[in-house]
């Protein structure tokens, strides 16, 4: 299914091109090459000091780890979450090795996982992002220090036919992408 966004001047096709099914192949796991090459892009993000900041936990489906932490999904991404190649844990420490507070941590993260799921869609990849997560139970099952934080899981696998999905799932899946419009986001400096 394409979904390619209609924008008000081109932008590069793997962004107009990338949107968040929620239908997943479950014949399919992801291979080596293609985890480490999403990690990869990841990690080359721009971020603060070159602090790369985010840490990621990759829950191949079909895995013990995978097994603890999907029953966290919560609402509507218990249905589908679990059928993707793999969930991805992102988080953050609280604090700098220096033990000053991490302002800028999801701020870096965000660019991280935006680099990870653009390089995923270059690879024939999709993902789709969640907060709806119950993240002390999910951090529990990862053992994750106290410092750390978890911000969002990223489904990630092939797409699948969205006749898969049923109900609200379904018609979410099959309806247009929308986005505020530029002009809404701009507050200074738009062109007449």
């Amino acid at each position: 299914m394409s979904k390619t966004a209609i924008t008000a001047a081109p932008i590069l096709p793997v962004l107009a091109e990338r949107w968040s099914p929620r239908s997943f192949d479950e014949t399919y796991l992801l291979t080596k090459d293609e985890t480490i090459s999403v990690l990869e892009a990841a990690r080359w993000a721009t971020t603060s000091n070159n602090s790369t900041p985010a840490r990621f936990s990759v829950l191949v489906r079909g895995t013990e780890l995978h097994a603890a932490v999907a029953p966290a999904l919560a609402s509507w991404n218990a249905a589908w979450g679990p059928t993707a190649s793999a969930l991805i844990v992102v988080s953050v420490s609280k604090v700098n090795p220096d033990a000053s507070p991490a302002v800028f941590a999801q701020y870096d993260a965000g660019l991280q996982v935006g680099n990870l799921v653009i390089q995923a869609q270059s690879l024939g990849l999709v993902t789709h992002q969640m907060a709806g997560l119950d993240k002390a139970a999910a951090a529990a099952a990862l053992d994750l220090h106290e410092d750390m934080e978890i911000i969002t899981v990223i489904a990630i696998g092939k797409i699948d036919s969205a006749d898969k999905l049923e109900g609200v799932l379904h018609e979410r899946e099959i309806a247009p992408r929308t986005r505020v419009d530029l002009a809404d986001i701009v507050l200074h400096g738009m062109p007449a």
